[in-house]
């Protein structure tokens, strides 16, 4: 997959464009700064705009390419940020030690995928929040991006069984208009979801 990934990313263009998702900067803004973690970061436009909001970022991807041009991005707005290369099912992080995990289109198989968002549950400290937005199963009648697999589009019943340990603050299903490079571009049907984890 990562080859996939690697091909995506070689355009000299960010293909999913510099500017960060815009329901993830709207969630981000609104919390105090902390630490942060992107899965599957791509060429960083969300993790450079949470490093220039004053977050300390942890980003991963399986994409070399991708690494450079976030590290390029990170240098262009002059920010800094933890990039590594690490498959979702095995990336770790010390537990309760996280204020925010973003997975912004972040889709994985069936198999490993409520594995890969119970363990990023275990990353949050108390109080921090999942924060998800996802294509759901009707993108696949529009043409802005996404998988083609039913089963790695993401339904309400999945997150609230996913994210049974947290307490549910947002979970919508919304048409929206994509801007965000030529791969998402157009009208699109996506699933919004903020959790957080209960206080002690």
């Amino acid at each position: 997959m990562s080859s996939y990934w690697n091909e995506r990313y070689s355009q000299k263009e960010y293909v999913y464009g510099e500017e960060p998702n815009l329901f993830f900067a709207e969630q981000i803004d609104r919390l105090n700064a902390g630490t942060i973690v992107l899965p599957c970061d791509g060429e960083g436009r969300n993790g450079v705009y949470a490093a220039s909001k004053g977050w300390e970022v942890n980003a991963f991807d399986t994409s070399v390419t991708g690494k450079s041009k976030a590290l390029q991005l990170a240098n262009k707005q002059n920010v800094r940020l933890s990039y590594i290369i690490e498959d979702a099912i095995k990336a770790t992080y010390p537990l309760e030690s996280v204020d925010v995990v973003a997975f912004i289109y972040a889709h994985f198989p069936m198999t490993i995928r409520k594995l890969i968002h119970k363990k990023a549950i275990t990353w949050l400290k108390p109080g921090g929040r999942i924060v998800l937005e996802a294509f759901n199963p009707l993108q696949l009648q529009n043409n802005s991006g996404g998988p083609k697999d039913v089963t790695m589009l993401y339904t309400e019943e999945m997150l609230i069984q996913d994210f049974a340990e947290l307490e549910i603050e947002l979970l919508m299903k919304v048409k929206v208009e994509l801007k965000e490079g030529k791969f998402h571009e157009g009208k699109a049907d996506v699933i919004r979801f903020v959790g957080f984890k209960k206080q002690k």
